[in-house]
């Protein structure tokens, strides 16, 4: 038999790889300032010159790296740049890079405890450090995900699991106007009909109105379905609204039913006072979901669900097979496959860990801080420009707004926004979106990226303001 190495990397051969690529991402990064905040033209060009048939033999690992970084990153979103103040931004801090490289090189098996004792132990760190960010008690426990929309996956089939029969097609869910479409997509994966998920009228500062919600499980009990699961938003995608958490935990405990909170954009804030109070109550829910690829600056790819009683994730996915090893008891340490969906997957939970162990929270919580500061300071800039209507004040770090076309019917005032966007853009200093807040299309700054700080901000209002100008002469 003939043996192949050809896949076994020498030493040196690793070592001149690693530094290859590491020579090409210190320079990538230290461009980052100077890199448009958006370079979409001709991105489908480019996409259909980089298809390829399956490679027999292969080429160099120079021309493959030069390749990645001269072409194929550099287009697109600036994600991970000053000015990308855009949707979510999820800055990518380097150390998380780092902590891939290790834990991809070792690849140990995070999914059993056995497998790799320390491994799932320092993952079990982090999801305790996130329960006691958000006030859990010892009985809390959670899972690592790639992100909000299988955090909120998981949290629905928990609830499913705790609060409904086998045969569960009458169990009714509710959310606001504001809530993420990733609620009603886990409630239509985890066989609900898209008819069961209702949507909740938001109050003038795109908060969920209780009242309203009364009434429809109310009349979704008289016509004998079964309201089973909330959710309550900390950090709208649209405005960063924060539902009333408390009252909403209230509701929820006298009416029986299972309380979740959003929390993937706003969730981290909790490590600022400000946080502390605007998302109080939060630690009253059954399940939340945070997203440290936002508030903790992390890749993207890092989500995190959190439950109040840890038992409920291991009632809802636990299951075993002649072929897998035994797994312990100790409530202490975590067979992870048995409270997730996943059974293989990467170890998630050094990405985290590694930043974390380096700094301490407090760098977090003070960039945290920046962020707000910056969001307030924005929105004070915003309101000294002629034209300009502030129509969803920052709850957090995300302000949303318009720009004033006297005498325009809705259409025509949602085309000049929209024009009033693409000039904002085209100057490429800073990336923003807009979103549709009922009828009217609005402009929105989200400031969440570790790189983000006041002289970009500047910039970025700088070119709000020339663009206000040009759309209007």
């Amino acid at each position: 038999m003939t043996e192949d190495r050809s896949l076994e990397l020498s030493r040196e051969e690793l070592r001149l790889l690693v530094d290859a690529a590491t020579r090409r991402v210190l320079d990538y990064v230290e461009s980052l300032p100077r890199q448009p905040s958006a370079d979409d033209e001709g991105g489908a060009a480019l996409a259909r010159s980089l298809a390829e048939p399956l490679p027999e033999t292969g080429r160099s690992s120079e021309e493959l790296l030069d390749l990645l970084f001269e072409k194929v990153v550099r287009k697109g979103f600036g994600t991970a740049g000053p000015g990308y103040l855009a949707y979510i931004p999820g800055g990518g801090i380097l150390h998380s890079a780092v902590a891939d490289f290790v834990a991809d090189a070792v690849n140990r098996y995070v999914g059993v405890f056995a497998a790799a004792p320390g491994v799932a132990q320092i993952e079990t760190n982090v999801v305790r450090w996130f329960a006691d960010i958000v006030g859990y008690p010892d009985t809390a426990g959670g899972i690592l995900t790639t992100g909000g929309s299988l955090a909120n996956f998981s949290a629905l089939v928990t609830a499913r699991r705790e609060r409904l029969p086998d045969d569960f097609l009458a169990g009714i869910l509710y959310a606001s106007d504001q809530t993420h479409h990733s609620i009603a997509k886990a409630a239509i994966l985890a066989g609900f009909p898209e008819e069961n998920v209702r949507s909740i009228p938001s109050d003038p500062n795109y908060r969920l109105r209780i009242d309203v919600l009364a009434d429809a499980i109310s009349l979704d009990r008289k016509a004998g379905r079964r309201p089973f699961f909330v959710t309550g938003n900390a950090g709208t995608t649209n405005t960063g609204a924060v539902d009333d958490l408390d009252a909403l935990a209230d509701f929820c405990a006298d009416e029986n039913l299972w309380f979740h909170v959003d929390a993937a954009y706003g969730g981290f804030f909790l490590l600022t006072d400000f946080g502390r109070r605007a998302l109080h109550g939060i630690s009253r829910a059954d399940s939340i979901v945070l997203d440290p690829h936002k508030g903790l600056f992390l890749p993207y790819g890092t989500g995190s669900l959190l439950v109040r009683d840890a038992q409920a994730l291991r009632r809802a996915h636990a299951l075993s097979a002649d072929y897998m090893p035994v797994m312990q008891e100790d409530s202490d340490l975590v067979d992870f496959n048995l409270v997730s969906p996943e059974l293989s997957r990467e170890w998630r939970g050094l990405r985290v860990w590694l930043p974390i162990a380096m700094h301490g929270i407090g760098p977090f919580r003070r960039n945290l801080e920046e962020k707000l500061e910056l969001t307030r300071w924005a929105t004070d800039e915003l309101r000294r420009i002629p034209g300009i209507e502030i129509v969803a004040e920052p709850q957090l770090s995300i302000v949303a707004f318009a720009l004033a076309g006297p005498g325009l019917d809705s259409s025509q005032a949602n085309e000049l926004n929209r024009t009033f966007l693409s000039a904002i853009n085209a100057r490429k200093r800073v990336y923003l979106t807009g979103t549709m807040l009922g009828p009217r299309f609005v402009l929105r700054i989200c400031v969440l990226s570790f790189r983000t700080h006041l002289d970009r901000m500047r910039e970025g209002m700088e070119d709000i303001r020339a663009a206000a100008a040009e759309v209007r002469s």
